[in-house]
């Protein structure tokens, strides 16, 4: 009869069930007349069908092919909703005391969502300064999102009706944002919870109650996204995250060269213009079959970085040093890493002098050397302006204006350098952008380090899971309980990108799931790529006041103090350290320390 909906606070309505016509109680037992109503004390109502438009004198809202009460001296008009005002009182979930319904169409703030509403509002009979809005108290307790939104944003489990967001509970789920609008929540509001996961969002949001024309005021919406280039006018349009540890940008950008570099060189040995040795191609894992050349394979723990880039060799051909075989030198390198152009002119983060391909910065002890667009430490080859000291690791020294992501899927994002006081965070680390390079969808507010973008890839393999993990934006559907790192075994925020195996429901940190050698409780601290990524351990250093050489380490908690300078080898401040120590007895050297005892 009033066309309005039948809510869950609605304890007793009537319904036929062979016609499937149901009504509230207080519209069924509305009588044919009313008789002092207080709305219109003077005259009688009486119950009316009317098939044209009309318009309630009192809420002044229009209707049409409705019942309404009709006062025939003073041609009154009253809508149901306005009869039956009296009568709707309800005892609502959300507040121990009895609300009842206003009379007038006010506008005001909606102690549900926090919006302001122009409509009708329920308000509490006890505590006045409580009201909820009709749409608010009418939400259905529990609700599919990709029907509410028209399917663009979904989740697998139905979200269930809460009606704050606990301090307590919100600080042990890592202070989560909504999935639609990305916006923080307010704990005494509404929001709809997934039972079985990390999924909140707010309630207008869950019902895309928003009004259209206040869309350009709010934050960039995470749900579909639609192409906003042609695929036709980027031809070469890089893709990431990479598929395996296996790719990388270097391997991208020197495909496309090939063949002209096999024409170049061609031919089993090949004569680097930067090692006194020939280096020879290996298209089996053989060398003259005497020694056998283990591929990188974090399975079985063994571990084959190139020289050049730093990354792992998984596929032949590649090059080694001819003197490999009696381990005089152990020079390895991708077949790309070996035939890298000598320079590079014009680059984009230094483009007053060109830089020249170095395999070791003369300046640099050990050859390590802070990357200007990563901010990675690295002591593979480099790209550099030794008059400048300016100096970027090799896959950086590629890195295209724009590319796309599978975590914005659908927008470019552009190169862009962030900075040093900006405030923005990157979506894969949740740290500062800081001052080094970024990709960015600025229309979207989605930010990215370099770093994240280019060396986490989709899929990566660690000893500790049979299967293959795969790279997860955010939490997990069905994954009920706590996240924590099989490597480490700290528990993680599952907001920040890490590594999961759906099969055995395990978890790791990004940071963690690369080291195969080293010490694997040693990556405590933040960011999502491990601190030394672009670092090759395993060098030895001599110096003249220890009679033992020195290995090239990351320091760990075990290694105690510095010999030299007695500060711990474990951390300085917030970094983690490299270090020079003996195998053969405790005696160990931070690196600052190791550089001015040489």
């Amino acid at each position: 009869m009033c066309k309005e909906q039948i809510g869950s606070f609605h304890l007793c309505y009537y319904y036929c069930k062979a016609c499937d016509y149901s009504l509230h109680k207080f519209c069924a037992e509305l009588p044919r007349t009313l008789q002092n109503n207080p709305l219109h004390p003077y005259h009688n109502l009486d119950r009316t069908l009317y098939k044209y438009r009309f318009e309630c004198f009192f809420c002044n809202l229009l209707w049409k092919d409705e019942y309404f009460y009709y006062c025939g001296l003073c041609d009154y008009k009253m809508c149901f909703i306005c009869a039956t005002t009296l009568q709707q009182k309800i005892n609502h979930a959300s507040h121990p005391h009895q609300l009842e319904r206003m009379f007038y169409r006010i506008v005001s703030p909606c102690g549900a969502c926090g919006n302001k509403h122009d409509g009708f509002f329920f308000q509490c009979t006890t505590c006045p300064v409580f009201r909820i809005n009709l749409d608010c108290a009418l939400l259905p307790a529990k609700l599919l999102i990709q029907i509410s939104t028209n399917s663009t944003f979904s989740h697998s489990h139905p979200l269930t009706l809460a009606y704050s967001f606990p301090q307590s509970k919100y600080k042990a789920k890592f202070h989560p944002r909504c999935r639609v609008c990305n916006c923080k929540f307010h704990l005494h509001l509404w929001n709809y919870k997934g039972g079985k996961c990390l999924y909140y969002v707010h309630v207008d949001c869950a019902t895309s109650k928003t009004e259209p024309f206040m869309s350009i005021f709010l934050p960039a919406s995470l749900g579909k996204t639609y192409k906003n280039y042609r695929e036709d006018e980027h031809p070469n349009l890089l893709n990431c995250p990479f598929e395996d540890e296996g790719d990388n940008l270097l391997k991208h950008h020197m495909s496309n060269q090939k063949e002209l570099i096999r024409k170049q060189h061609e031919g089993d040995i090949f004569n680097h213009s930067s090692h006194q040795h020939p280096l020879i191609l290996l298209d089996k894992q053989t060398l003259d079959g005497k020694k056998m050349v283990s591929l990188h394979d974090p399975m079985k723990r063994v571990q084959l970085l190139c020289d050049g880039c730093v990354k792992p060799i998984m596929t032949v051909p590649f090059y080694v040093c001819c003197h490999y075989v009696d381990e005089q030198c152990c020079l390895v390198l991708h077949e790309w890493c070996a035939k890298l152009p000598s320079q590079i002119q014009e680059y984009f983060g230094h483009p007053e002098h060109p830089l020249v391909l170095l395999t070791k910065i003369p300046s640099k002890f050990f050859g390590v050397f802070n990357c200007e667009v990563c901010g990675l430490r690295s002591n593979g080859f480099a790209y550099g302006c030794t008059t400048c000291e300016y100096y970027v690791d090799i896959n950086c020294a590629f890195i295209p204006e724009e590319i796309t992501h599978d975590a914005h899927p659908n927008h470019l994002l552009l190169r862009a350098k962030a900075s040093a006081s900006s405030w923005e965070h990157c979506k894969a680390c949740r740290n500062y952008v800081d001052e080094y390079w970024i990709f960015q969808c600025a229309s979207c507010d989605f930010y990215i380090h370099v770093k994240c973008a280019l060396l986490l890839p989709r899929m990566i393999k660690h000893k500790c899971d049979k299967h293959s993990l795969s790279l997860r934006y955010e939490p997990v559907e069905n994954h009920i309980e706590e996240y924590f790192c099989e490597i480490c075994e700290d528990e993680f925020n599952p907001w920040d990108w890490f590594y999961h195996c759906t099969t055995c429901a395990q978890s790791m940190h990004t940071r963690c799931v690369p080291l195969i050698l080293q010490c694997e409780q040693a990556t405590y601290g933040y960011g999502g790529v491990y601190k030394f990524l672009n670092v090759k351990f395993g060098g030895t250093l001599e110096i003249k006041s220890h009679p033992h050489r020195l290995s090239f380490v990351q320091g760990v908690e075990s290694d105690g103090k510095c010999s030299n300078c007695g500060e711990y080898l474990y951390y300085k401040g917030w970094e983690r350290r490299l270090i020079f120590k003996c195998l053969e007895c405790e005696f160990a050297l931070d690196y600052e320390c190791a550089s001015s005892l040489v």
